[in-house]
């Protein structure tokens, strides 16, 4: 059988496997082709790959011969479409957005292996690329905000004077939420969070930072660490409190996404008005629409004096590390569907093969990704 791992397209540094992990690969007699440069954006060159036991090949073999493709990125189209029916994929594709492009693959007889969508549970975490990139996010978002803001972080004291520390604010509480956390609190300033999850407060408040509270929150224990739908009343007394919370915020960090919808707006333009001169804003759910009235995905706008950063692809900033994790989920789930002397095995028995599956045998296999193309028809 043959691995390989292609070139991500401009804007993407990360790469799909790493040198160390293909080594791993390569003895469980697993031919692993690499194409060329595919990992030099996350400083991983070629020759390493030939060391680790890998084959550098020209781009157009792996789409012809390879029975697995990773790409950490939907490929374009004209690469998917000259790849020979009946490949297998695998990486992040956000199909919940990309129903159509699903529906493409399945014409073409793909199998399609989404990571984003792995059930989260506790067998599949070391599995959950959502999660290994999204704490590089956290951790990155509060360096961008620090490099951006104006004056300090901690608390300064001087024979010049005393500078106060800076006020975090912090919208979301999962992964990426309290790794931003820890970060902010480690370089000094005061944090304060807000989640709809009261199940979170005492991991916030073991970080050091104070926990928002709302009463009301719809149950979101079933959502996989997503933000959930919430009631009007609940959205009133929401604002409410981040409307306070904004006004006094130095830096604002926003993780909410809900799964197949556009992010919740937390942030109103008003709000956004109504912050301090100097105020920043980073918005990781840019991707998806934003959290806040005026983010636009991939820029960094000024709004009033405060500036607003959308940005939701933070850990490719830190690519080395992040393939490096990256990686480690991609090998674990391998592990699932590749069997003993190297020969592919789907077994679609496992809930988590099942859970990550897209498309098979020229359909759409996944229930919430067929809900969507209902709805839509």
């Amino acid at each position: 059988m043959i691995l390989a791992v292609l070139k991500e397209k401009a804007g993407e540094n990360r790469v799909s496997l790493v040198p160390e992990v293909v080594k791993q690969i390569v003895q469980q007699q697993v031919n692993v082709w690499v194409e060329e440069g595919a990992g030099m954006q996350a400083f991983y060159p070629d020759e390493a790959y030939r060391q680790a036991g890998a084959e550098i090949r020209p781009r157009a073999e792996l789409l012809q011969q390879a029975d697995i493709l990773l790409s950490i990125r939907h490929p374009a189209a004209e690469d998917w479409k000259n790849a020979s029916p009946g490949k297998i994929w695998m990486g992040v594709y956000q199909p919940l957005y990309n129903a159509t492009l699903m529906q493409e693959w399945a014409d073409k007889q793909f199998t399609v292996f989404s990571l984003d969508t792995i059930p989260r549970t506790t067998r599949a975490q070391s599995m959950d690329v959502l999660s290994s990139q999204a704490n590089i996010a956290g951790y990155k978002a509060v360096l961008l905000a620090a490099y951006t803001y104006s004056r300090y972080f901690p608390m300064l004291m001087t024979a010049a004077g005393s500078i106060p520390p800076a006020k975090v604010l912090i919208l979301g509480a999962g992964v990426a939420g309290l790794q931003a956390i820890a970060t902010a609190r480690r370089l000094g300033a005061v944090v304060e969070v807000f989640d709809t999850r009261p199940a979170v407060k005492e991991e916030v408040m073991s970080l050091g930072a104070k926990f928002v509270e709302v009463e009301g929150a719809a149950d979101a224990s079933k959502a996989g660490g997503y933000a959930v739908e919430q009631s009007a009343e609940y959205k009133q007394k929401q604002e409410q409190k981040i409307a306070e919370s904004t006004a006094k915020a130095d830096i604002v960090i926003t993780t909410a996404q809900i799964p197949g919808k556009p992010a919740p707006i937390l942030i109103s333009r008003a709000m956004v008005e109504n912050m301090k001169t100097g105020s920043v804003i980073i918005d990781l759910a840019a991707a998806t629409g934003g959290n806040t009235e005026v983010t636009k995905n991939g820029e960094t706008i000024l709004h009033n004096g405060v500036t607003v950063i959308g940005n939701s692809d933070l850990a490719g900033t830190a690519p080395a590390d992040a393939s490096k994790l990256y990686a480690r989920n991609v090998l674990n789930f391998l592990k699932l569907i590749i069997g003993k002397e190297g020969a592919l095995d789907l077994n679609f028995a496992d809930d988590l093969v099942k859970g990550t599956c897209i498309t098979h045998h020229g359909e759409i296999v996944n229930d919430r990704v067929k809900q969507l193309q209902t709805a839509t028809v």
